[in-house]
């Protein structure tokens, strides 16, 4: 009996929840074109039990959320459907997993409108030196968010200071690195560079390593509110480096060799990202902005004020994984699970690849265009909010290139 019982629950998990009407939901500023599954190129040769196990993570969290949250949200709501028929199946081998997003979503094409394709790039977790005291060498700080940093209340607000009755923007990077934060006790550690400060705010985290020879982490928890400027477009348009040269490494490069030149190129990016720390091990999971642990390759950062996390989203580009041109495919599954202040629009996204230094020469020089599906749970019926229902497929690539995704990219 026990056995038949087991039977029927994975049945029912396999098909997917049962439909009474489906609820329309308009992405804005995009073109939207339904898919089958057939026409996702690759779709046959990934790793799909994989990708069910980073959506089972998103699940623990998606599961904790409120009958509101899901209200107003569909996605949200069609995802905690499918997370309560994911959580019940446990794990699933490979056959059974593609089964399973076979059956309770379907996948639309997204792009922005005005755009032809989708845009990648990676992040990974930096790791600098650092001193929990100031010392003549370790000078630069590490800020933890400032009492005085006032969040939106609304939707579309802007992080602020109180100054007097008013309301106005809060300091920008400049005037930080100037000092206007210094002695108030929110330093939490201090580094010999303010490029490693630099660097580690735009990925979001870094592991610092102590001169004591503990290890700990920062994330991020929250940001001046001011808007994200792109260091490597300034080095572009000055030509200083070439836009097939650019890379994160590049950057980094350009700004160790010009030392005075990086200070003024920083203060083009008045955004400013401010972390609290975590005790960790050598090996201790990297955690994004849902509150779950981030896998290498299969977790992404979105746009959340447009995208639900725990959505899977298929990725179909050429990237410059073994060498630096980009000439590997990467087609696989993907879980929205993070952000950053630098990922905006409805078919932008951030690849999760991991930690450390070699893995940072890899994500720093991703920057391709490519295909942006969006599963969308069954109880959804997504809409384009452009005005335009369909948007034109790229032409299908050969066949043959395919199995390569295996060795290549896993």
């Amino acid at each position: 009996m026990r056995g038949a019982a087991i039977g029927l629950t994975l049945a029912l998990v396999m098909t997917g929840p049962a439909l009474a009407r489906e609820v329309p939901m308009k992405l804005k500023h995009a073109n939207v074109e339904p898919l089958a599954f057939a026409d996702l190129n690759g779709w046959q040769d990934d790793d799909h039990a994989a990708a069910f196990g980073a959506f089972l993570k998103s699940c623990s969290a998606i599961l904790n959320g409120s009958r509101a949250m899901r209200a107003a949200r569909p996605v949200y709501g069609g995802l905690y459907k499918v997370c309560q028929h994911a959580q019940a199946a446990g794990h699933l081998d490979e056959k059974q997993a593609r089964h399973f997003f076979e059956s309770n979503f379907r996948p639309y094409r997204i792009v922005k409108t005005g755009d032809t394709d989708g845009f990648f790039t990676g992040y990974y977790e930096t790791e600098v030196e650092g001193s929990r005291v100031k010392t003549a060498d370790y000078k630069y700080p590490f800020y933890r968010k400032p009492g005085n940093l006032i969040m939106p209340s609304s939707k579309g607000g802007r992080p602020a200071r109180r100054v007097g009755k008013k309301l106005v923007a809060y300091y920008d990077r400049a005037e930080i690195e100037d000092g206007v934060l210094a002695g108030k006790g929110l330093e939490i550690c201090w580094a010999k560079d303010p490029v490693d400060i630099f660097f580690a705010q735009i990925q979001g985290s870094t592991r610092v390593k102590l001169r004591d020879g503990g290890l700990m982490r920062l994330n991020y928890i929250a940001h001046n509110g001011l808007p994200y400027t792109a260091v490597g477009r300034y080095l572009i348009d000055k030509g200083y480096v070439s836009r097939e040269e650019m890379s994160m490494d590049r950057i980094r490069g350009w700004m160790d060799e010009h030392p005075e030149e990086a200070r003024e190129l920083r203060r083009t990016d008045r955004s400013y990202v401010f972390f609290h720390e975590t005790d960790l091990g050598a090996h201790t999971a990297i955690e994004g902005a849902q509150g779950v642990s981030l896998t290498p390759t299969r977790s992404l950062a979105v746009d959340k004020s447009i995208h639900v996390y725990g959505t899977p989203i298929w990725v179909d580009a050429e990237l410059p994984l073994e060498t630096e041109t980009p000439n590997t495919p990467f087609r696989r599954l993907l879980i929205a699970q993070d952000t950053g202040s630098a990922i905006v629009g409805p078919a932008r996204a951030d690849i999760f690849f991991g930690a450390g230094e070699e893995i940072g020469h890899v994500a720093g020089r991703i920057k391709q265009h490519g295909q942006f599906v969006m599963f969308v749970p069954k109880t959804v019926k997504l809409i384009g909010g452009a005005g335009k229902p369909e948007i034109p497929l790229p032409r299908p690539r050969p066949r043959e290139i395919a199995p390569r995704m295996a060795q290549a990219a896993r």
